[in-house]
């Protein structure tokens, strides 16, 4: 055996998996199984939910990021987690100047408070148990904005993640809390589905991208595994960037 291969395993642990019923939270939590992690998949679907938890053996649960009561109440049924995942996430797109503010709100609820939310209740337990890694899935459009799609709700909205980020992980770093995030590039996804029906779209983001091709979900999973695990034990604050090369250019 190589010396410290084990550090990448996740057998005891328990982990959760928001928005984990499909796309990139479904690659996570099988990603996580496969590393031996006991997996529950939290979506507002519930069969959705409960078909992903049968296929890794896991529980499923229904779960609204934007029910600060409702996340409180699952986190203190569910106990302490080793591992959060905080991957529910949507999407707007439109110019500034016409965007609905319920669309605004609608988004920023989702997209950064649902993850404050849900790391701060689930947090407490791991902050009280000493131990915990929380990761939190961010995009690239939380250092650069995007083009040519106009989603400045979606935009701030990550950039927010990012500092809120590195504040947790800050702060709870004497409690042996690790706290990251993931800024995934383009992924084919069905969140990006509407843009790659659009030539206009989506040949952009291909040119903008070195490596020429969208991520497969398989590809930002591997990331999660990393930061969740013992391998990355002194990893916290950061904002992993898995993007093909687009925001090196």
């Amino acid at each position: 055996m190589v010396k410290g291969i084990d550090r990448f395993s996740l057998d005891g642990k328990r982990a959760l998996v928001t928005g984990g019923a499909n796309g990139i939270g479904k690659a996570i939590a099988a990603a996580l199984s496969a590393a031996g992690a006991r997996v529950i998949v939290s979506d507002l679907d519930d069969a959705a939910a409960r078909a992903t938890a049968a296929e890794l053996g896991g529980e499923a649960l229904h779960l609204d990021v934007t029910d600060p009561g409702g996340v409180e109440a699952v986190a203190a049924e569910t106990g302490a987690l080793d591992i959060l995942v905080n991957n529910a996430g949507i999407v707007h797109n439109g110019p500034a100047v016409e965007i609905a503010m319920e669309d605004w709100h609608r988004v920023l609820d989702v997209n950064l408070t649902g993850i404050f939310t849900t790391a701060r209740c689930f947090g407490r337990a791991m902050v009280a148990a000493g131990k915990g890694s929380v990761v939190s899935i961010s995009s690239i459009c939380g250092h650069v904005p995007v083009w040519p799609q106009p989603q400045i709700a979606y935009n701030a909205a990550k950039a927010g993640v990012n500092l809120l980020t590195k504040s947790l992980a800050a702060e709870w770093a004497a409690c042996g809390v690790r706290v990251n995030a993931i800024a995934p590039g383009y992924t084919a996804t069905d969140l990006t589905l509407a843009g790659r029906s659009k030539p206009e779209w989506f040949n952009v983001w291909l040119e903008r991208t070195p490596m020429g091709r969208l991520a497969d979900p398989d590809e930002i999973a591997g990331v999660a595994v990393f930061l969740a695990s013992d391998a990355a034990s002194y990893v916290t604050g950061t904002v992993l960037t898995v993007d093909g090369g687009y925001t090196a250019l």
